[in-house]
């Protein structure tokens, strides 16, 4: 699967150095976590140790309001955690809500699993045991609410299954993530670091689950899974709520000035989150390439022609900039 974010592709296809490219082709802020100048010279030279895993993990699990029956797991990233869910869920018809994040249909083709798809958690076959769903969803952003997403989990429960929840984005969303609302329920959640923090190369991530489940992942994972850096990074970040309000607030704003632009160049944006907007152009593929031409970064999708995703471009010279390359691009097309 085709990753936004990837500059040797663009750079190889038409050319420049990547300083010259305005990367929109990500869900990653643009405004990231100051790096903590007080960073210790033994996280770089010593293996991780228990304690600062403890440290991470009572941060996350505040920021995150994980309750306390449900077990939290930290790892490199939430892609290795993608990639451990088939060895997770019990055997069964699995379900994926889509479309989605490749990824997560990418991971159960790769080990050769059956894997259907739906369009929404209410349309799934009564056979399905596992379910996947991206919640906001990615690229569009479509947001279901955490008490349909519980009565989806008592319903596979039922059958010895599990619900599956991918929040990547939930950061930016106020009020989405069920995290706060689980009690027993057979709910596993993936919150991802390094978008909202804007830290993506750090590569952090956490599981949410019932807590065997989080100590099969964690045994997978095996020892020393996340780096010193990132255990003294993340807790830092995580515990600085005061900068995650903030952000919130900014990315909000920050959207609002990106949606207009898009709109003063006529596209309309019908879906995405604070961190990127999705808009529909008549031949998106067109458009992405008479942007590329301008060095500009954009994602489009095979299953919709009409779908361009646009992430924040991190500074008024930078927007002002896709403005004028967007009036350029629709008048050549």
């Amino acid at each position: 699967m085709q990753h936004g974010g990837d500059l040797s592709i663009a750079i190889e296809r038409f050319g420049g150095a990547p300083e010259d490219w305005l990367d929109l082709s990500t869900g990653i802020n643009p405004y990231p976590y100051p790096l903590p100048e007080d960073l210790t010279a033994s996280s770089w030279t010593r293996l991780p140790d228990r304690s600062s895993l403890d440290r991470l993990l009572t941060a996350a699990r505040k920021a995150y309001r994980v309750p306390d029956p449900v077990g939290l797991v930290a790892a490199p990233g939430t892609q290795a955690l993608i990639s451990l869910l088939p060895s997770l869920l019990p055997a069964g018809e699995t379900a994926l809500v889509a479309p989605t994040y490749g990824s997560h249909k990418e991971v159960w083709l790769r080990d050769g699993l059956p894997l259907s798809e739906g369009a929404s958690i209410y349309t799934l076959p009564a056979t399905v045991k596992n379910v996947l769903v991206v919640n906001p969803n990615n690229p569009d952003g479509r947001l279901t609410e955490a008490a349909s997403l519980l009565e989806v989990a008592r319903t596979l429960g039922s059958r010895g299954g599990y619900l599956v929840i991918d929040e990547a984005f939930a950061d930016v969303m106020p009020g989405a993530s069920v995290l706060p609302h689980l009690h027993d329920e057979p709910v596993l959640v993936l919150r991802s670091f390094g978008k909202f923090f804007g830290l993506a190369g750090l590569r952090l991530g956490f599981l949410a689950a019932p807590a065997e489940i989080c100590t099969r992942a964690a045994a997978r994972l095996e020892s020393w899974a996340v780096s010193g850096p990132a255990l003294e990074i993340g807790h830092a970040a995580l515990s600085d709520l005061a900068w995650q309000e903030a952000m919130q607030r900014q990315l909000s704003d920050k959207m609002a000035d990106l949606t207009l632009v898009l709109a003063e160049n006529g596209l309309g944006v019908f879906g995405g989150t604070p961190l990127y907007a999705l808009a529909a152009a008549r031949n998106a593929a067109d458009l992405h390439d008479a942007l590329a031409r301008r060095q500009i970064w954009t994602r489009i999708f095979d299953y919709a022609p009409t779908w361009i995703r646009i992430g924040l471009p991190g500074s008024p010279e930078s927007l002002a900039r896709l403005s004028g390359a967007l009036a350029e691009a629709m008048k050549e097309i």
